[in-house]
């Protein structure tokens, strides 16, 4: 097996991976059915629309952050999960159904994006520690990144076809599609309950108090060059990862597009993304604090670049190098994250730095899309060009302080 695949040789990540793959076309599939549903027909094509519901649905990141970490490091991973994805399996159903009715109001799909929200800040956080209970710490760079070419394999082929099943059959039916999609994963998390080792219990779950909830804070900031890439990763998602808000609106305002062209879009974008983690999961060792900042550079010239596209089609191929730098500064920044944390300390570790990419997608959702409906598209992806640029010169800034740092040390 290549070194790039090497993690699937262990087979108890081989389960996880095949349910994981599964369980993420339905997430993408509801992902795309949810935004279109509301900008084509619950709004008066309005992206503001979609970027509240974005906010809603992040937001809880950053609200449920104290418990979530230190739930992921106390509880059973393996049942946390089973509980969270059988919460957003009926979640999805709720949502189906209320579609499929006829009845369908805006103020529904928020409610349900907030839910779907509060439950996934218990899963996102468990599921990527998680890895680390069935693979060993030589495989975990390498499934970390393979867990991003899972997610992202999904986003590019989710969204093609939830655009021809919103063409065809209507959103009510691709929620339920998503709903069956949870099958495979909640049948590896049951078979794990006899392949993995029992967890150990630990006193200090009685005591959940806020210090052991502030520890994964307190873990980045003693690690100053940790701290630094995480105020990067706030600048970057909070407005280039919008991209469910300002690709609807370029599929709707500029390009005068249906659901079908937007599932397109969002599938260029994957391709890009899914080579960005193919690239991580490549690479034998984690990837460096420089590294990820010329990824910032590269974001933000991609990001200039599509915003100034003029067609359709060289807007659409842009978009594969905008999902390629987006990507590998994601998944480096998670799987840094991962590999220079304590065992002990990655749950709430990971737990703030996922609360920081998703909580900041959150606050940046209704800034992108106010700037969509009153400036124009455009101007919203050139936002994330911006974002971009300030994150690469915090961390050439950083980096030459260390530099000088060292230098001053040596002359001591």
């Amino acid at each position: 097996m290549s070194k790039t695949f090497r993690s699937l040789a262990n087979p108890n990540y081989r389960l996880w991976f095949g349910g994981a793959v599964i369980s993420n076309i339905g997430t993408w599939l509801q992902r795309t059915a949810q935004d279109w549903l509301v900008i084509a027909e619950l709004s008066d094509k309005n992206a503001s629309a979609v970027g509240l519901v974005v906010f809603l649905q992040f937001a809880p990141q950053i609200l449920l952050l104290p418990i979530t970490g230190w739930t992921a490091d106390r509880m059973d991973r393996r049942k946390l999960l089973f509980i969270t994805q059988c919460l957003m399996a009926g979640l999805a159903l709720i949502l189906g159904l209320l579609v499929l009715s006829g009845h369908v109001v805006l103020w529904q799909v928020c409610a349900c994006a907030f839910a779907l929200g509060c439950v996934a800040a218990f899963d996102a956080p468990a599921r990527h520690a998680f890895v680390s209970d069935i693979v060993s710490e030589k495989e975990l760079s390498n499934a970390v990144g393979l867990n991003s070419v899972s997610f992202n394999s999904a986003r590019l082929v989710g969204p093609a076809i939830a655009g021809l099943l919103i063409a065809s059959v209507g959103s009510g039916w691709v929620f339920m599609i998503n709903v069956l999609s949870f099958i495979p994963l909640l049948l590896a998390l049951n078979r794990f309950k006899k392949r993995l080792p029992a967890v150990v219990s630990d006193n200090s779950k009685a005591t959940p108090d806020m210090t052991k909830f502030l520890e994964g804070f307190r873990y980045i900031w003693q690690h100053r060059e940790m701290a630094v890439i995480l105020v990067m990763s706030f600048l970057i998602c909070s407005l280039g990862m919008n991209f469910s808000v300002y690709l609807s609106a370029m599929t709707v305002h500029v390009f005068q597009g249906h659901a079908d062209q937007y599932g397109f879009l969002i599938s260029m974008m994957a391709i890009g993304s899914i080579s960005g983690a193919m690239v991580t999961a490549s690479r034998r060792s984690s990837p460096s604090f420089r590294f990820m900042i010329y990824v910032a550079v590269m974001f933000a010239v991609s990001c200039f670049l599509v915003a100034i596209s003029t067609s359709f089609w060289a807007f659409a191929v842009l978009l594969i190098l905008l999902g390629l730098s987006l990507q590998l500064f994601t998944t480096s920044t998670t799987s840094y994250m991962q590999v220079a944390t304590e065992k002990r300390y990655r749950g709430r570790v990971m737990a703030v730095v996922l609360a920081t990419a998703l909580g900041s997608t959150a606050l940046g959702a209704p800034l992108v899309g106010w700037v969509a409906d009153a400036l124009g598209a455009r101007w919203a992806i050139g936002m994330g060009s911006l974002s971009g640029m300030m994150a690469a010169l915090l961390g050439f800034w950083f980096l030459r302080r260390q530099v000088q740092t060292e230098s001053k040390d040596k002359t001591l």
